[in-house]
């Protein structure tokens, strides 16, 4: 949070998604439910996620985080997702289909 964007450590190496969002979102429960399938399509990617209202965190508070992930990364819908290539952040979006989101994954 203090650098306005996750660690190089952490999206480094393969195509990285980073899914922010909450636990009793619809739409993640969905997606939750494909990601096993995206992650078994692709050679190689990092699929990370955060349900950030049940995510225990030491020293930081959720709607602190709730905040940061809305005005930093300027996105108040969820799921939020965030898609890096070699350490690059390249792209974001929100809720999208499991061939959406492996196509994001395997060709951004």
């Amino acid at each position: 949070m203090e650098n306005g964007e996750f660690d190089k450590a952490l999206v480094s190496g393969p195509p990285v998604a980073i899914i922010l969002t909450q636990s009793w979102c619809p739409q993640w429960i969905t997606m939750k439910e494909f990601l096993p399938k995206a992650d078994g399509a692709l050679e190689e990617c990092k699929i990370l996620y955060a349900e950030y209202d049940i995510e225990e965190w030491e020293n930081l508070d959720r709607e602190a985080f709730a905040a940061f992930k809305e005005n930093t990364f300027n996105n108040r819908e969820i799921p939020y997702i965030r898609y890096y290539r070699n350490g690059v952040f390249s792209r974001d979006g929100n809720f999208i289909s499991l061939d959406g989101f492996i196509s994001r994954l395997d060709s951004h």
